[in-house]
This record gives structure tokens, C-alpha cells and sequence, in this order.
């Protein structure tokens, strides 16, 4: 039997997806923050929706303590819209 040594991988080849995609997440949503107001609520939906699947995914890859990093840095940058829609899911008015 002949054994072939391995090729060595270049280091595009050791790029996980989530880490890519979780960048151009970052990046979608830096530009979605620079539009006008009135423009932002479509595509943060998306990435508000997106989020979460992305957060697991990265937990997937590389453990729970980066799923955990993710998840707190989502909530720090939606936190106004967080609080928002938990105020009118639960009842509470902006009045009290």
C-alpha cells in the first residue's frame, strides 16, 4: 500500500463559513445603521432574523463561550429595538 503524503492546506481553506458570514453580517448591518431611519426597519428585520442562526452556527463551529460572545453582542446592538417590541409583546406601554 502506498501512502501519499497530504497536501498542505493553504489558509483559505481553513476559513469557516460562519466566521465569513458572520463578517458580512457585521458589515450588512453597519451599513443598514448609516440609512436614514425610515429605510432601516426592512433590512434589520432580516439580519434581526438572521442573527440567531448565525450565533448557533458559530457556537457550532468553534464552542458555546463564542455563541455566548455572539449572543451578547447581538442583544447589545439591538438592545433599543429589543426593548421596544418586549414592551408591546408583554402589554407595558412607552407610558410608564
Amino acid at each position: 500500500m502506498i501512502v501519499q503524503p497530504q497536501k498542505k492546506r493553504s489558509r483559505r481553506q481553513d476559513l469557516a463559513y460562519s466566521v465569513l458570514f458572520a463578517g458580512l453580517w457585521v458589515i450588512a448591518s453597519t451599513i443598514v445603521a448609516m440609512l436614514p431611519m425610515r429605510l432601516q426597519f426592512p433590512p434589520g428585520i432580516v439580519l434581526v432574523i438572521v442573527a440567531p442562526a448565525l450565533i448557533v452556527w458559530l457556537g457550532y463551529d468553534f464552542g458555546w463561550f463564542f455563541s455566548v460572545l455572539g449572543f451578547a453582542a447581538f442583544a447589545s446592538m439591538f438592545r433599543n429595538p429589543i426593548r421596544h417590541y418586549w414592551q408591546r409583546w408583554t402589554g407595558r406601554g412607552d407610558d410608564e
